[in-house]
C-alpha cells in the first residue's frame, strides 16, 4: 500500500532561476545534481526537512502550463509550515510575491499563495490552528 508521497516532479523554464528560488528562497537542500547531455536537460533533486522531495527538470522548449485559469490537473503544491507569518515575511523580503492570508473553513489552519518562477502555484500550510486569543474566549 502506498505510505506517503515521495516527490514531486516540476519542469522550469529557466534552471538557474529555478534552483536559486527552490534552493536559496525556500531553503530546500540539494540531493543530487545532474546534466544529461542527450537531453541537454538538467535534474536537481531536492530534500525538505521530512524527507519529501522535489525533482526540478529542465526540458529546452517545453511547453508552459496553463495555470490562471486553473486547468485540470495537479492544481498546486503544499508546504506545510509552523509559522505562516515568518515564512510570508522571508518570502516577500526576497522579491517574492505573496497573497494574503487565509483561514482554511473546515479545518481552522492558516494558508496562503505563491507562485515559483513559472507561475506555478504553491501554498504554505499552517501545521497548527492559530492559539485562540485569551480575552475572545
Amino acid at each position: 500500500m502506498l505510505k506517503r508521497i515521495h516527490h514531486a516532479a516540476i519542469i522550469c523554464s529557466d534552471y538557474a532561476v529555478s534552483k536559486r528560488f527552490y534552493t536559496e528562497c525556500l531553503g530546500l537542500r540539494v540531493i543530487a545534481e545532474h546534466y544529461r547531455a542527450e537531453r541537454k536537460s538538467y535534474k536537481l533533486d531536492l530534500a525538505l526537512p521530512d524527507g519529501s522531495q522535489i525533482e526540478l527538470f529542465s526540458f529546452p522548449g517545453a511547453p508552459a502550463r496553463p495555470s490562471y485559469p486553473e486547468a485540470q490537473g495537479l492544481r498546486h503544491l503544499a508546504f506545510e509550515v509552523e509559522d505562516i507569518e515568518a515564512c510570508c515575511h522571508t518570502l516577500a523580503s526576497q522579491g517574492v510575491a505573496v497573497e494574503a492570508i487565509r483561514l482554511d473553513e473546515f479545518t481552522q489552519r492558516r494558508f496562503t499563495f505563491f507562485a515559483d518562477p513559472d507561475g506555478l502555484p504553491l501554498e504554505l500550510y499552517e501545521s497548527a490552528a492559530p492559539a485562540i486569543d485569551a480575552e475572545r474566549a
